[in-house]
């Protein structure tokens, strides 16, 4: 009987025993099925990360400790761009079923062929310079916004602060943005006129769309996206219009304190508008129905001149993707901003109303403040090209009152 006691126990043991070990073995799968997950969920924050920037404090977190676990603190890269410019043709039709909506009904006329296209986003290139950023080691682009007609601007422009060089090892590089001239004008002759002009100074890049005020902001996302795949390396861009004053020197200056900062990767800097609304004055250059937009802007850098960094003009290409476009560029660029819960950041050194708001005021011709600013809107090339020799001349003095 005893004999017969210890063989049951014996067998209740074993039994305990192999259920034990199946009970282990199912909780070690399911806790590596947890681990392979984890991994998975910290990469795909990690490319979170990279896409809303420095707001995204959980994302950052999580990728903060994937990175430990794998001996490093780097997000993922964005996915690759294209070897090459790749549109090659485009049939830019309208869209016919917004024609039913009772909000287009509603909205003036002016921007009826705007809303019809404004599917149409990037567009074949007529001029191109995909060797501008191929040494690699270029510092800061700067582009430039033009039309064909402005020939006499971006002589000005080359001459003066547009003038590429080298500063420190490190290019400084230029490119104009245009399109193709109105239907009004002479195009044969103007288109011919343009790509002599490129052939003497191989520094435009032409896309094949009208160049109107409404699609400024065409150029805006057909330039991220040239960006994006032609100039991987380049650490800065200044963006601003063909009738600006920069002081490149200034520039540069303000780059080398900003470049070592935590948040170089998120800098937009300019003249920042805030708290703006869109003007319903139909006289205005700038009138926006309230059909096409009807909330207060988001804060966006005044398109005459401002500075970014290429890690984040990168991100602005993916964020401007999927938004609607919108007929003022500057304010579209702040819109992407929003969705990547940034905030342009406000100097004092871009001025891109002018000095003093008051066209004539003495101040906005005055040299010596020019000294000490960054950016200037507005001057005439011949305006531009005086103001940049006094400047630069070294034996201009500019008085200084001394405290007693």
């Amino acid at each position: 009987m005893d004999h017969l006691f210890k063989r049951k126990r014996s067998g209740v043991l074993k039994t305990l025993l192999s259920a034990s070990l199946v009970l282990l073995c199912v909780l070690m799968i399911q806790r590596f099925k947890r681990v392979e997950k984890d991994e998975e969920g910290g990469k795909a924050l990690g490319h979170t990360g990279w896409w809303c920037g420095s707001d995204c404090a959980g994302s950052k977190e999580r990728t903060r400790r994937t990175g430990e676990t794998n001996g490093t603190s780097e997000a993922p890269p964005p996915p690759p761009p294209p070897a090459a410019w790749d549109v090659r043709a485009i049939n830019c039709s309208e869209d016919a079923s917004v024609r039913t909506q009772d909000w287009f009904r509603r909205l003036d006329p002016r921007f009826h062929q705007f809303v019809l296209h404004r599917h149409c986003r990037y567009f074949p290139m007529v001029l191109n310079h995909p060797e501008k950023c191929a040494s690699g080691d270029v510092r800061l682009l700067m582009v430039v916004k033009s039309v064909i007609e402005q020939h006499d601007r971006r002589a000005a422009v080359r001459a003066t602060w547009g003038r590429e060089r080298t500063v420190g090892g490190q290019q400084v590089r230029t490119l104009f943005l245009l399109a193709r001239p109105t239907a009004d004008k002479d195009v044969k002759t103007l288109q011919k006129l343009i790509e002599y002009e490129d052939g003497v100074h191989g520094d435009i890049l032409q896309w094949d769309f009208m160049d109107t005020f409404f699609n400024l902001t065409l150029k805006e996302v057909n330039f991220l996206k040239w960006f994006h795949i032609y100039c991987p390396d380049v650490q800065f861009v200044f963006k601003g219009d063909d009738d600006v004053f920069v002081n490149t020197d200034n520039l540069l200056d303000l780059i080398s304190f900003r470049a070592g900062r935590r948040d170089a990767a998120d800098l937009l800097i300019g003249d920042t508008i805030s708290k703006a609304r869109p003007i319903r004055n139909r006289q205005s250059k700038y009138y926006i129905p309230a059909e096409l937009y009807n909330k207060p802007y988001p804060p966006y850098a005044g398109g005459g001149g401002f500075l970014m960094s290429g890690l984040l003009a990168r991100r602005l290409f993916w964020a401007s993707q999927d938004l609607e476009l919108y007929p003022i560029d500057d304010v579209f660029l702040g819109i992407c901003l929003e969705k990547l819960r940034l905030t342009p950041e406000t100097h004092p050194g871009f001025r891109t109303f002018g000095i003093t708001k008051r066209r004539s005021g003495r101040m906005n011709s005055e040299p010596c403040f020019y000294r000490g600013l960054i950016v200037v809107h507005k001057l005439s090339p011949q305006e531009l090209l005086d103001m940049w020799t006094v400047v630069q001349d070294q034996d201009f003095i500019c008085a200084r009152r001394t405290v007693k």
